[in-house]
């Protein structure tokens, strides 16, 4: 993502923002009305991840005349830091503060908060709702429910995701490379790019996209292996810190067999390919400790030859920013997968992130509601492009002209695949790769699609772990020790911290979904 869309729905940047916190919580708290869309009033707190948006507080005075004339309450958002965003949404709700939503994810604390019941069930909520329910595909509500239940209301634009390569299509074709279709082929236009000795750095990689270059999810970044076979996506204890790679035939055999990450042929060979390309300068030496924010702005600036992007058509909205530093700047999306976009890479269809109600200090009527309203076109889009004519303007086959750097984080509270609109800067290669992404039959369902392993018995294990792979294991996904040394290194002190308890009851958990899901 450019590093910063990555962090859109990965998070990584932003600061601190929104309106006062002392106002919101005076709004909060429960109403009385029951969950069928009753009268609510006061105020509806989101915790958010980002920044306040330019022209926020006109859109906000906005959006709330509406809102308030409509349903009766108002909106306010929290905005968090990304940096800081999944320790101090945690807190949040584990010192019951009163707000309504947040966004949270697998990759954040959800599972977490699923598990100690700060979250309320909504299940049976989304009926209730029509513009919602009219919004939401059968298939990625059955995706993101949990043994049957549901926590959260999707945030997605599109069916699945596959991380994937955005480039400055500009130095691809200055050096003949003007079509990108293989793995093979974008690391040679890397060490082009770094042959060319014009102070651009081929890839730039923030602090915390780590294991995202080597494991499968289903591909890994720098994971050649993974783009030729994108049929295994690797699985974590609240879904980060140690991941496991669950054997291919698990369908088949009933066996999940997970090893280690580190024990997988095609991960130790991408550590040592990252190693490579740190020593040649082909990834960012600063990337173990950059922020998202810092990256970005590099991008902008036109340090780097290309990034991380997802699936949801948004790293082409960094050109016009770019241009104004490299006005003949141009940018392609890459997937190299070996087949191309007919090779079907497995997936899971969750959502990156989620809106979850707070069970302790939330008002679950008003957050349904708020979510209801934000499924209606003219809201939606007041939310997440701004005031039409001032921040935006519709352009032809739904897509949208951004007028000024207004730019919410829909992806937090208003992303609904049938009401978002295109980036007129959309680059042809993304929106190919976003149209493709938008149908659920282009996909592989993972046999292990809704698997969550359950945290409870191995709390102990997984808080030892997360620290020993953000000392042992992070320093070797950006290349920057040797890789035999600090993976001795690495397992000698995953022993310590408990890895055989972790992977006997991945195992244990794993296999009891094999045999409930047969």
């Amino acid at each position: 993502m450019i590093p910063n869309t990555s962090v859109s729905r990965r998070g990584f940047l932003g600061l601190a923002g929104g309106l006062g916190a002392a106002a919101a919580l005076a709004g909060c708290g429960t109403s009385g009305a029951s969950s069928t869309g009753g009268a609510v009033t006061g105020t509806s707190v989101a915790v958010l991840p980002s920044t306040a948006p330019a022209t926020w507080n006109a859109v906000l005075t906005k959006l709330n005349g509406k809102l308030k004339n409509d349903l009766g309450f108002e909106l306010d958002a929290q905005f968090i830091n990304w940096s800081n965003y999944q320790q101090q949404s945690l807190l949040k709700f584990t010192a019951g503060e009163k707000f309504d939503s947040a966004l949270q994810a697998l990759w954040l604390n959800m599972a977490q908060l699923q598990q100690s019941g700060s979250l309320v069930e909504l299940t049976n909520e989304v009926a209730k709702y029509k513009n919602l329910s009219a919004t939401l595909p059968k298939k990625l509500l059955e995706s993101n429910s949990w043994d049957g239940k549901l926590w959260g209301i999707p945030q997605v634009n599109s069916a699945a995701r596959v991380q994937h390569f955005v480039i400055r299509q500009d130095l691809a074709d200055s050096l003949g490379f003007s079509t990108i279709t293989d793995f093979e082929q974008l690391e040679r236009f890397f060490y082009a790019v770094k042959q060319k000795n014009d102070g651009t750095v081929p890839y730039g990689a923030p602090s915390n996209s780590g294991y995202l270059h080597a494991v499968p999810v289903p591909t890994g970044m720098f994971n050649a292996r993974s783009w030729q076979s994108p049929d295994t996506i690797a699985r974590a204890f609240s879904g980060k810190g140690m991941f496991f790679i669950l054997a291919k035939d698990a369908a088949k055999t009933g066996s999940s067999a997970p090893e280690a990450f580190w024990d997988d042929e095609g991960v130790v060979e991408t550590l040592h390919r990252i190693r490579k390309y740190y020593n040649d300068g082909i990834i960012n030496a600063d990337a173990l400790n950059v922020d998202g924010a810092t990256l970005t702005s590099q991008w902008m600036a036109g340090k780097f030859a290309a990034g991380w992007a997802m699936t949801d058509g948004t790293s082409s909205n960094s050109l016009n920013t770019l241009q104004k530093a490299v006005p003949k700047a141009a940018l392609a999306n890459i997937m190299p997968l070996s087949g191309g976009l007919s090779a079907k890479p497995n997936q899971t269809f969750q959502a990156d992130n989620m809106v979850v109600v707070n069970s302790k200090g939330g008002n679950l009527d008003r957050a349904m509601q708020l979510q209801d309203w934000l499924s209606i076109r003219e809201n939606h889009d007041l939310l997440t492009y701004g005031i039409e004519g001032t921040d935006w303007e519709p352009a032809d086959g739904n897509k949208f002209k951004r007028l000024n750097d207004y730019a919410f984080p829909g992806y937090a509270l208003s992303w609904r695949p049938s009401l978002e609109r295109k980036s007129l800067s959309i680059s042809p290669t993304e929106e190919k790769i976003f149209d493709w992404a938008q149908n659920f039959d282009n996909f592989t369902v993972d046999p292990f699609a809704s698997f969550i392993p359950d945290v409870t018995p191995v709390k102990q294990q997984v808080a030892a772990m997360s620290n020993v792979i953000t000392q042992f294991a992070n320093p070797l996904f950006y290349g920057v020790v040797d890789v035999d040394t600090q993976l001795d290194k690495l397992k000698k002190a995953a022993d310590g911290a408990g890895v055989a308890k972790l992977q006997e009851e991945m195992e244990k958990q794993a296999n009891a979904y094999l045999k409930k899901h047969a």
